[in-house]
């Protein structure tokens, strides 16, 4: 067999195997690393969570509205469609909108856990490939969740979104890793955390509102290490360089904003698509929920130093310029602020029901 040839770096630490795909990279210097990379693979590691034990999957959803949601959250809320129909009707509306929101997460989830191994094999450091390796793990929990949440208690699945798939095959088709970091850390799961977030703080059905915070902690995490990474290397790229980066988000950014609207639910119940989509690009709630999806990607896009004309010009048009000026370790820290105070209040609510039936509390989970 041909062995492929492959690159050593200048001080012997780094050895690159070259493959049509992608190179892999090892590093053979195993002395420390960066304390703040460092830090988050100490806490990616405590901060493991049992699926099983962590969410309470006897909790029953109601099929006629999955997360408990008011009407005036219902994209079509307001359109005479929605007029039109008939209490059991709209029960169909929002069961397929939710399953459709959440097949897109499962779908978004094993493509971050397929970015994820990727830049393991990838990355030239040996601190973020520690921490990459505890993404890995993460990620396959949450397609596990996402998955169970599914067909267990919406029953319904969509395919992947057509345009879900562009964005993870430009993900996973440059062979450059930082682009990988950039796509799947900072777009893509920034605008998962948004989208995680809405569900978190409006849904009113507990199983949902848990399993999104408590997949928020694991992303917030994600976000951070794509930041530390990103923030380090872009400084030092030429600026033909971080042109390029910063065209190739202005184009993901907009295929997010103007594409995810749900047009397969349309078509699936027979309704208008035309009359439905004319409805969303008119709705007040839809162009502020467009909008709150971008209220991480922004902030961390300006603190890794991608920040130039064509990126702000793109952001003053999308009506989202205003988000740069927010504080992205903090949310971080809010979110996992959040789902510590869901895990107490769970914990508290076990301790109580052993108590008045004298059976032994779950196990909590970590």
């Amino acid at each position: 067999m041909k062995t492929p040839s492959s690159t050593d770096s200048l001080d012997g630490s780094r050895w690159s195997v070259p493959s049509p795909e992608v190179n892999s990279v090892f590093h053979w210097q195993y002395d420390g690393g960066r304390s703040r990379l460092l830090s988050l693979y100490e806490k990616g590691k405590t901060k493991q969570w049992d699926a099983n034990t962590r969410l309470d999957w006897s909790l029953q959803v109601d099929p006629e509205n999955p997360l408990g949601f008011p009407d005036f959250y219902v994209v079509l809320h307001g359109s005479q469609i929605w007029e039109r129909m008939n209490a059991k009707e709209r029960g169909e509306v929002r069961l397929h909108l939710d399953a459709w929101r959440f097949s897109q997460f499962l779908h978004g989830e094993q493509g971050a856990l397929v970015c994820a191994s990727r830049i393991v094999q990838t990355v030239p450091d040996l601190d973020a490939k520690f921490y990459a390796a505890t993404q890995v793990f993460d990620e396959a929990r949450h397609v596990e969740v996402f998955s169970r949440y599914c067909r267990q208690k919406l029953g319904l699945m969509y395919p992947i979104n057509p345009d879900l798939r562009t964005l993870l095959g430009q993900a996973l088709g440059d062979a450059r890793w930082d682009l990988t970091y950039l796509a799947m850390q900072v777009l893509m799961e920034g605008l998962a955390l948004a989208a995680f977030g809405l569900i978190r703080d409006f849904a009113t059905e507990p199983l949902g509102r848990s399993l999104t915070a408590y997949v928020m902690q694991d992303e917030a995490r994600h976000v951070a290490f794509g930041r530390l990474a990103l923030k380090e290397l872009y400084p030092r790229l030429t600026e033909k360089e971080r042109d390029e980066r910063e065209e190739f988000a202005v184009e993901a950014c907009y295929l997010m904003r103007d594409r995810f609207q749900g047009q397969e639910v349309f078509e699936r119940l027979g309704l208008d698509v035309e009359a439905c989509t004319a409805h969303m690009r008119s709705s007040e709630l839809m162009r502020e929920y467009q909008k709150m999806l971008f209220s991480r990607i922004v902030p961390t896009l300006k603190d890794i130093g991608l920040w130039g004309q064509r990126l702000r010009g793109a952001f003053a048009d999308m009506g989202v310029l205003e988000f740069g000026g927010l504080d992205t370790e903090e949310q971080g820290r809010a979110d996992e602020d959040v789902a510590a105070e869901l895990e107490r209040l769970r914990g508290a609510r076990d301790a109580y029901v052993a108590s008045v039936s004298d059976e032994p509390p779950r196990e909590a989970a970590h």
